[in-house]
């Protein structure tokens, strides 16, 4: 009997870090919905990036010196990738519900991992997401000058970024050594966002509490997930991975309804349903395993 716990917990203890990082990044995700309406949409990422960054650089220190042309070619396309998948969502958070823009990012890895992969069953999960985004977005109820098709249009551009954001930290991966890529582009993605944030934040100015509120965003949407996620991928293989990723969605629904009383109707649940189903069909694939841990790992960075 006591020969089966030593067994039981290493497979359990990874399973539960990528939970806990799901978790943790749709409540980060929910905080930051909190602030979008009193500093703005941009003010709101460009305080999660900065304080993202300072944390990393001061716990990572990337090295800099000796880096190639190639190197510093793909940190900034890794860093341009996240700056534009998390002010596109940041913006989608300001008309849509935290599960609803959750979802429809979500179409970015799910998509970009059906067209890498090729399998016709592949592009029927695809197929079946956007069924489900279509009843989501309330398409089949709500009288299309009654949706919000700027929202749906950020949460949109969002999940392209997110693609965007899982070649580009395949591509830093290769040029960098443990998580430097990383550090190095929210760096970049601080710099780029930065200046739009600045320009355009709401009053109340900067306080305690909104400064407050930054620093739980960045340590529940980058530092708290980073943490668990890099001991969990030394653990469990990717496909593992994805299937634990394709729970988001209703995570972020559970996190809306929970902070921020953003209840959805019986049809955007089954819509949910389909987006979940669908991204748990094409993560478990064999066809592009690395891909299934790199969009994991990219979850963390755009949420939230």
């Amino acid at each position: 009997m006591t020969t089966l716990a030593p067994a039981r917990s290493p497979r359990l203890r990874p399973t539960v870090y990528v939970l806990a990082a799901v978790v943790s990044v749709q409540f980060g995700g929910a905080l930051a919905a909190v602030l979008v309406p009193l500093i703005g949409a941009s003010a709101t990422v460009t305080m999660r990036l900065l304080i993202s960054a300072a944390i990393m650089l001061a716990v990572i220190r990337p090295r800099l010196r000796g880096r190639s042309r190639e190197a510093w070619r793909s940190g900034l396309f890794f860093g341009a990738a996240l700056a534009g998948m998390n002010f596109a969502f940041y913006q989608s958070l300001a008309t849509l519900p935290l599960g609803v823009a959750v979802t429809i990012e979500f179409l970015g890895p799910l998509t970009l991992s059906a067209v890498l992969s090729r399998r016709p069953r592949d592009v029927l999960a695809v197929a079946a997401a956007l069924a489900g985004i279509v009843l989501i977005s309330q398409a089949l109820t709500v009288p299309w000058a009654e949706l919000d098709l700027a929202g749906i249009a950020w949460a949109g551009l969002a999940g392209a970024g997110w693609a965007a954001y899982i070649l580009g930290s395949r591509s830093a991966g290769r040029h960098f050594d443990q998580l430097d890529g990383l550090a190095v582009a929210l760096v970049v993605a601080a710099v780029l966002v930065t200046p739009v944030g600045v320009l355009t934040a709401h009053a109340p100015a900067l306080t305690w509490g909104v400064l407050g509120a930054g620093v739980g965003i960045a340590m529940l949407s980058s530092v708290v997930p980073y943490s668990l996620e890099l001991l969990a991928l030394r653990a469990i293989p990717p496909k593992v991975f994805g299937i634990l990723l394709s729970l988001e969605p209703a995570v972020a629904a559970l996190a809306g309804l929970l902070v921020l009383g953003q209840g959805l109707t019986g049809l955007q649940l089954v819509g949910m349903g389909l987006v979940v189903a669908a991204s748990a069909v094409v993560m478990v694939g064999g066809g592009t395993p690395e891909l299934g841990a790199d969009a994991a790992t990219g979850a963390d960075a755009r949420q939230k």
